[in-house]
């Protein structure tokens, strides 16, 4: 719903050309309030211009396109190319434009609140991720830079100081200009402050180097995720050698612990690299998957101080031993987000899964298991294991064997939960060919009767339409839930995977050759 004050702004920005001329006989607490009128039209010199001429101290994205009193709907998901670029050459100008360089409050710009999602909604179609937010940030201070090198400007101009809040992407592909950029950072106005930073596709020796240059201090989120071979020797010399102070969240690559080719020393790194998490007071998230961990959870986690909130250990191998310490561990209590993938937990240990979660059912929000080889038999012990648990609002189980039967008596369950808003639910598996075994691998995963499954994903939903819970959405993404990131940078990630298989190939043939 719009108030009669947004509708009006609305109608004052539309028009372009008269906005941007009435923009100084406009009051500056009605900046805001045009900012977001402008967003949602897709005016970008309209935004240009408000931001060069931006009244406040704080310029948070954010927090100016989210939930208002005068216009609910939340923006911030709105990732436009036109917009966020107009929002940037504005900030550039802000600081270049005739005014007063001591007339100039803005201190700090926050960009971090803005979300990635997979279906955007604005007219021009093109949108502007966490990656290229990165690239064109890097690329105009820089810019930044030359401009006022080149030209005769305000001395005062140098004094201006503005914090830019942002979320880092960095990959093989941006490295030398988010580099540079931060190396001359200490010169320019505007001054890249991380918050979050994620690297993918990324030397190790790069990954080091960078990791330096962002101010780790002031670091509260960091993803390691593809193509960065960061194994445990070299964690435990990160943590040794930088200090993550502000740490909330930690997401590590694949294969990053293997304790299947543990020595001595390694089970000393690891108890190392433990104590070293445990000296981070605000780690609430941590991801490992993929690694292998059997019987070592609580060697690395009973250091920790703080519960976690998020844990995801997907395919790591993990023991009974393993999910009895997490079931009993003052972590259990916290637990908003968990991924329990790729573990037999049906078979393996039924009983330790079902204390897990009663002990986090007060909280737990987000529930991920696929790869569980959850069958018909054992829907009604995942019923009784997840009916405490009335806060969950997402639940993804792709990739197990059930029937179209027992997806829609789990469905009936799954309406009597108050939250729940998403669920990713598995091809049934009587549309696959009789005989297929699980996991399914990639080059069978599309090979279903898909008209047997939209019929039986309509059934699915005329269950939630029955029990009037349309607001449930649900899906079967067969490769995986939707990453931003991945998207943004998918041509490039299959580059760095195709010449990975070409060295491989290589090596291969040369090893060969040697031996014949």
């Amino acid at each position: 719903m719009k108030s009669l004050r947004f509708i009006s702004a609305e109608a004052f920005v539309s028009n372009a050309e008269f906005a941007r001329k009435s923009l100084g006989s406009v009051a500056h607490n009605l900046f805001p309030l045009l900012f977001k009128a402008s967003y949602l039209l897709e005016r970008g010199e309209v935004i240009h211009d408000l931001v060069e001429n931006w009244p406040f101290v704080d310029f948070n994205v954010g927090k100016l396109l989210g939930t208002t009193v005068d216009y609910q709907e939340d923006l911030s998901h709105r990732t436009c190319f036109v917009c966020l670029e107009s929002c940037l050459t504005g900030l550039r100008d802000y600081v270049l434009n005739d005014s007063s360089p001591y007339a100039k409050r803005l201190k700090v710009v926050d960009l971090t609140g803005i979300k990635d999602v997979e279906v955007q909604v604005c007219e021009c179609k093109k949108t502007m991720g966490r990656w290229a937010r990165t690239q064109v940030l890097s690329k105009l201070c820089l810019e930044l830079l030359v401009y006022l090198q080149q030209r005769q400007c305000d001395p005062g101009i140098f004094e201006i100081s503005i914090d830019v809040r942002i979320d880092l992407f960095v990959t093989e592909r941006n490295y030398e200009l988010v580099m540079q950029a931060l190396l001359k950072k200490c010169y320019c106005p505007l001054k890249i402050c991380c918050v979050a930073f994620r690297s993918d596709n990324l030397a190790l020796q790069k990954f080091f180097y960078i990791i330096k240059l962002i101010d780790p201090s002031l670091l509260r989120k960091l993803e390691v995720v593809h193509n960065v071979r960061l194994e445990m020797e070299h964690l435990e010399m990160l943590f040794n050698s930088i200090h993550f102070p502000l740490l909330m969240s930690l997401t590590l690559p694949a294969r990053t612990f293997n304790v299947r080719r543990f020595t001595a020393t390694d089970e000393q790194m690891l108890t190392n690299i433990g104590e070293k998490m445990g000296e981070m007071t605000q780690l609430t998230e941590l991801s490992m998957s993929f690694s292998i961990l059997t019987g070592r959870i609580q060697k690395l986690l009973s250091p920790l101080k703080t519960p976690l909130k998020m844990l995801d250990v997907s395919n790591c191998s993990l023991n009974h031993a393993d999910m009895a310490y997490l079931a009993n561990s003052f972590h259990a209590n916290h637990l908003e987000a968990l991924d329990l993938s790729g573990h037999n937990i049906p078979d393996l240990y039924p009983s330790i899964f079902f204390k897990l979660l009663s002990h986090s059912s007060s909280v737990l929000r987000s529930l991920t298991l696929e790869d569980c080889n959850i069958q018909d038999t054992h829907v009604n012990m995942l019923i009784v294991s997840l009916s405490p648990c009335q806060k969950l609002q997402e639940f993804r189980f792709l990739g197990n064997p059930l029937s179209s039967q027992a997806l829609k008596h789990l469905f009936t369950f799954l309406c009597e939960l108050p939250m729940l808003k998403n669920v990713e639910f598995p091809v049934p598996k009587d549309c696959y060919p009789i005989g297929i075994t699980y996991p399914i691998d990639d080059a069978s995963l599309c090979r279903f009767d898909h008209q047997k499954y939209e019929s039986v994903a309509e059934e699915l939903n005329l269950i939630l339409l029955q029990a009037n819970r349309e607001d449930v959405k649900t899906s079967t993404p067969l490769f995986g839930s939707y990453d931003a990131a991945v998207q943004e940078t998918k041509n490039e990630l299959g580059a760095y995977l195709i010449n990975s298989f070409k060295e491989t190939l290589e090596k291969f043939t040369s090893s060969l050759n040697k031996t014949s």
